[in-house]
């Protein structure tokens, strides 16, 4: 993946070779894959052959290559054909290859098991692409957003979901435009996130709602401004919404996620306080997102009926969160009405959406060792920017000020090769975000930089910042590589446990690289024993799995979730 900031063709560098990105589209159903039937619109299977080989958009007419693809719960790797875009403005091309699920679904039967389904497939091939594209029906789209951003845990590359309100095979469509844009998205921004693409923008994915049955602009964000906006030159990322996991660990997911234990309930005037009891008693309830009127209001009932049944429910265990009915704005507890449910339990939402507001409950509750107080501090922090805590004003650097941004950029990495850890924490104290997934001359971000530099808390700090670990710079090496060939155990490792890997391009010559130093290629995943084997049987080694024919079983050293 290429370095944020230096994306355009004016910036690029003609000597450097095209480089490739990698990336999974993954066809759960929806309407961008249905064809006519005699009973309607129904999802139809070869997707990649029947709507994109055919498109010199989505195809410009290279040899076919096989991409290996982790297909099922065994781990089983298979070889599915791939195509490849034209290069892009970017000065790139994207290979990718669709993975079509068992059951194609209309979107509004899928559940938690079905978004399990997504989270372990991206799991299995994190390791394989650069980013991943999730095909989708839109009635429940939002909710499969919200869930996925809390389901994949410390993500460190894009997934981008996305669908279409008229099927890809009709002449009239957004199909088209919403799965490219998707697909530059993908292959070209590291946006460590779970996001939502449609008609043109890019929306964080808990920050979404459906606004329109029929409308081509069906998606919107209305109280998060879009992460980006395509226009007809480039898309334009604004990087200082992105929100990049800060915890050194592994991509992890929780697919211990039932919504069956959540409810959801829309107050409205002459509600009876017997009905919210109603279903806050159902049996094996754990938590109730409560959608109240304006800024949090809900009628008291007689003698405060209303809220002693709340505060009842709360005492038994269930968790309660209160979000607007309004498609603006946030719950703030500035009425009576508003502050009587904050004092007898009741967790504001501030501005996030139900969906979100549905899915994180869910999440929390299912979290090992979950308890009522940590759900309920929870709910009301932001852990994948699915709320605003704070309505400060934000204040940015103008996008024009170039010289400014090498000028700053040049200082941090003589900071970051010098080893002078004081210099560079005041530099990023100062600067906004996206200078730490910002490009030299070389391609080279700040991470790359440390990943080399004589100071292993220099890139402790930078990773603890959000740096990301998977760009790549223009010779398309990983910040991995470059402490690997270093010789630089320490940073390996750190690097390994942010979630770091070899991408696919860089095996052959870290391979190489290893048989003169196994030790440090080891830790950094390359071992002698899987070349040996792969030399004397024939078989082939990549990304930690091992293929032996199509359909061959693989062992990722553990058992995927």
């Amino acid at each position: 993946m290429g370095a944020e900031a230096i994306l355009d063709p004016a910036q690029g560098h003609p000597e450097a070779p095209i480089l490739e990105s990698r990336v999974l589209i993954i066809m759960t159903g929806g309407t961008i894959c249905m064809r006519d039937s005699p009973s309607g619109f129904i999802p139809a299977r070869g997707f990649q052959e029947q709507c994109l080989s055919r498109v010199p958009t989505f195809n410009d007419g290279s040899d076919s290559k096989g991409l290996d693809v982790v297909v099922n719960q065994a781990n089983e790797v298979k070889e599915h054909p791939s195509l490849r875009t034209p290069t892009t403005a970017y000065g790139r091309q994207i290979r990718y290859t669709v993975f079509e699920f068992e059951e194609l679904l209309d979107s509004s039967s899928i559940d938690a098991k079905g978004w399990a389904e997504i989270a372990r497939t991206i799991f299995r091939n994190y390791t394989l692409f650069d980013g991943f594209v999730v095909l989708h029906g839109t009635d429940s789209l939002a909710y499969t957003c919200s869930a996925l951003s809390f389901m994949l845990q410390n993500l460190g590359k894009p997934v981008v979901l996305t669908g279409s309100q008229s099927p890809m095979l009709v002449l009239q469509n957004d199909a088209t435009d919403n799965l490219l844009g998707s697909l530059v998205v993908a292959g070209h921004f590291m946006v460590p996130e779970v996001c939502l693409y449609f008609n043109n923008r890019l929306f964080r994915g808990n920050r979404s709602c459906k606004v329109a049955a029929s409308d081509f602009a069906a998606f919107d964000s209305p109280n998060c401004p879009p992460l980006a906006v395509t226009t007809s030159m480039r898309t334009n990322v604004n990087w200082d919404l992105v929100n990049r996991p800060r915890n050194i660990e592994n991509f992890s997911i929780q697919t211990n996620l039932d919504t069956s234990h959540v409810a959801c309930l829309r107050i409205f005037p002459g509600i009876k306080p017997q009905m919210v009891d109603a279903v806050l008693k159902l049996e094996g309830l754990h938590g109730l997102v409560l959608e109240t009127f304006g800024a949090g209001n809900a009628p008291h009932g007689e003698d405060n009926a209303m809220t002693k049944v709340l505060a009842d429910a709360i005492k038994r265990g269930i968790v309660i969160v209160n979000v607007t009915q309004c498609l603006t704005g946030s719950v703030s507890p500035v009425y009576a009405t508003g502050m009587s449910l904050s004092r007898a339990g009741v967790i504001a939402g501030l501005d996030m959406t139900t969906e979100a507001a549905l899915t994180k409950l869910a999440y929390l509750l299912a979290l090992p060792g979950a308890t009522q107080e940590s759900v309920t501090r929870n709910m009301s922090t932001s852990i994948r920017g699915e709320l605003t805590e704070s309505s400060q004003p934000v204040f940015r650097h103008p996008d024009s000020a170039l010289p400014e941004r090498i000028q700053t950029l040049t200082v941090l990495g003589y900071a970051i090769a010098q080893g002078d850890f004081a210099r560079v924490q005041e530099i990023i104290k100062t600067e906004p975000h996206w200078i730490l997934n910002d490009a030299d001359y070389s391609g080279n971000t700040p991470i790359h930089l440390a990943a080399t530099s004589p100071s292993i808390a220099i890139l402790h700090f930078l990773l603890g910042q959000g740096g990301s670990v998977h760009i790549r710079n223009h010779n398309g090496r990983t910040p991995l590589f470059l402490a690997a060939n270093a010789g630089l155990f320490e940073h390996i490792l750190l690097l390994r446990q942010s979630g770091a890997h070899l991408h696919s391009d860089e095996r052959p010559a870290a391979e190489l690289l290893a048989q003169r130093k196994p030790g440090i290629w080891g830790i950094a995943g390359i071992t002698l024993k899987q070349m040996s084997e792969r030399e004397l049987e024939g078989e082939h080694t990549e990304n930690g799995f091992e293929r032996r024919g199509k359909g061959h079983r693989v062992d990722l050293g553990g058992s995927a979730p």
